[in-house]
């Protein structure tokens, strides 16, 4: 074999570890996470009252599903009377769309601190698992937040038909999540993605570019060990 020759095979062989690298790379899915504007229309024992917070999902992968984290950025509501630490219980749910349906329940811990009468409620992080029951691409958006404080129940609803706070791509429970996590962005909520956490160790965008990335880097090694063995072999027979 010539020199030339030598030299033109080497190129070709580096060039396509190089594309399959490249190609494994982008492959890897992207889950988008947005903040979203939700206009909440709260039922409270004292009448009506609305309030606009920007909501967060996240997501974050566990096991074969994902861990939903819902963060309210201001508060929602309020009450005519001090709410002592410990009053407020808040639980809300988040509606599925795309490749599923349904919805998540999510819960948070009571207020950890006194809330002054006449003061917007700040809500605390809520939490949940989604195990995806099909494959493809699933959305996370606001649904009905419920404040539970001093024996009465106050029910806020979406009144703005908000968009998704999260959009996961997931794989059905045995079939292996491709999800990531968002953040508004995620889950995360995931954002995640997660309900999944990804619902994790940490699995989730981040980590599914990790892991492809790992596999790219293996292949372009693979490339490398072949045209070293090919230059080790020319040296041979010369």
């Amino acid at each position: 074999m010539s020199y030339r020759t030598y030299q033109k095979r080497t190129a070709a062989l580096a060039s396509a570890a190089a594309l399959a690298g490249s190609a494994v790379l982008m492959a890897a899915p992207a889950a988008r996470a947005d903040v979203v504007d939700v206009n909440y229309q709260c039922k409270t024992p004292i009448g009506d009252k609305s309030a606009v917070s920007p909501i967060d999902i996240k997501s974050v992968k566990s096991g074969s599903g994902y861990r939903l984290t819902m963060t309210f950025e201001k508060g929602v509501s309020s009450s005519p009377v001090e709410l002592g630490k410990g009053a407020m219980n808040p639980s809300a749910v988040i509606k599925l769309g795309g490749a599923d349906s349904g919805t998540v329940s999510v819960k948070g811990p009571a207020n950890p601190a006194a809330i002054p009468a006449n003061t917007p409620i700040k809500i605390t992080d809520l939490t949940g698992t989604y195990t995806p029951k099909g494959s493809g691409k699933v959305t996370f958006t606001a649904g009905v937040l419920t404040i539970k404080a001093l024996g009465t129940t106050t029910t806020c609803t979406p009144g703005n038909s908000p968009k998704p706070s999260l959009t996961l791509t997931v794989a059905a429970s045995g079939g292996g999540s491709t999800g990531t996590t968002g953040t508004t962005g995620n889950t995360g909520s995931s954002q995640d993605a997660a309900a999944g956490g990804e619902d994790l160790p940490q699995t989730g965008p981040e980590d599914s570019a990790i892991a492809l990335g790992t596999l790219g880097g293996t292949v372009l090694l693979a490339g490398a060990a072949g045209v070293l063995w090919l230059s080790r072999r020319n040296q041979a027979r010369g």
